[in-house]
């Protein structure tokens, strides 16, 4: 085991938040077709709550933080923000599309000794990637950007969401990624908007184009184990936990609100009106999400896959059941293994069967 990987099962244990992922803004200069986000300010916290909210996540033993959005960049306070988050000593993390980087931004970032920079690109070629954002020359500034910050020696990862609209230029953006020094994700999860709205949903790739992703080792690593059958559970197994929200990270909307994951929208309390230790340690709502082990599911806890499943029990909570399966998890189980589900078995399915309409969403609750 990793140091890193050391202390964070350690932070797990102790109920520590050592990593916080913090919305500063919903607002962006893009459109993303698959976004599940209200672009609309509905009252962002001001530069002096974030700091505060900084110097109570510094308090409460958080290490790793990722700022994200929204676009960061649109706060005309962001540089303040992240010089105030660097005294306190975060390893930081930023989420962007980078289209407002220039190359005077890049050097203050590196000089801020920001960790990595998480960039979107969705593919390689500008009439697909732009057509996606809806923000013509995006990925000719985006790239440009990630340009600036290389030769800042800064650590680059370009994240690719796949859905219909892009499948086709996956290895594209892989290639693209090599030739620009950069490291490369893929991710084929689209989830509901904040509106409850699921018509975003007809973006997922179909469950059929997931075993070519499963199988290619570029991006999963050992195929063959990583696609085999899955093993019986073992009673350690049912003992565990699904994640880790709520164990040993969270999230924090632009508003205050806290989350136990940006997947995850089950209210736990707003840092505008209470503190955030208090939320962590005392928030009924996280109590709940730490005390479920894999055996008080009420389907997965059967399932051959309940100690391999990517089960995100946020994806499971906006389904209706934070203890029920995630659709989206047991399609990914059945393509990446052959293997039924048990979710898949109680409704006498031989695959999955997911589409929008078969998916009742729980609204995410935004300030008015």
């Amino acid at each position: 085991m990793s140091l890193m990987s050391e202390v964070g099962q350690k932070a797990f244990n102790l109920g520590v938040p050592i990593a916080v992922h913090l919305d500063v803004t919903y607002r962006c200069n893009e459109r993303c077709v698959h976004c599940y986000l209200d672009h609309d300010d509905h009252g962002e916290m001001t530069t002096a709550e974030i700091k505060g909210v900084l110097d109570q996540l510094a308090e409460a033993g958080v290490f790793f933080l990722t700022f994200s959005g929204g676009e960061v960049f649109l706060r005309r306070d962001f540089f303040e923000i992240l010089e105030y988050a660097r005294r306190l000593m975060f390893n930081i993390k930023i989420k962007t599309n980078a289209v407002m980087i220039d190359e005077e931004d890049a050097r203050r970032i590196r000089e801020l000794g920001v960790d990595t920079i998480q960039i979107s690109v969705y593919s390689h070629r500008p009439e697909v990637h732009d057509a996606i954002t809806k923000l013509p020359h995006s990925l000719e500034r985006t790239i440009k950007a990630i340009r600036f910050l290389r030769e800042q020696g800064l650590r680059v990862t370009i994240a690719n969401v796949l859905m219909t609209v892009n499948s086709s230029d996956q290895s594209g953006v892989q290639e693209l990624a090599a030739e620009l020094g950069v490291h490369y994700t893929l991710d084929p999860t689209i989830t509901p908007m904040m509106d409850g709205d699921t018509s975003v949903l007809s973006l997922r790739i179909p469950g059929e184009e997931l075993p070519e992703i499963f199988r290619n080792p570029a991006l999963v690593g050992n195929q063959e184990e990583y696609c085999a059958p899955p093993k019986p559970p073992s009673e350690e197994d049912l003992e565990g936990y699904s994640c880790s929200a709520g164990h040993s990270f969270c999230y924090i909307s632009p508003y205050g609100d806290v989350f136990p994951c940006v997947q995850f929208p089950l209210p736990t309390g707003n840092v505008r009106q209470r503190r955030f230790l208090d939320i962590w340690n005392f928030s009924p709502e996280m109590k709940e999400v730490r005390s479920i082990q894999a055996k008080d599911l009420t389907i997965c806890s059967s399932c051959s896959h309940v100690s391999s499943c990517s089960r995100c029990p946020g994806l499971a909570y906006v389904e209706g059941n934070m203890r029920g399966p995630s659709t989206a998890d047991c399609e990914k189980s059945f393509y990446r293994t052959g293997v039924p589900t048990a979710n898949m078995l109680q409704q006498g399915l031989s695959k999955p069967r997911t589409t929008a309409s078969l998916i009742q969403i729980r609204p995410i609750a935004v300030p008015a």
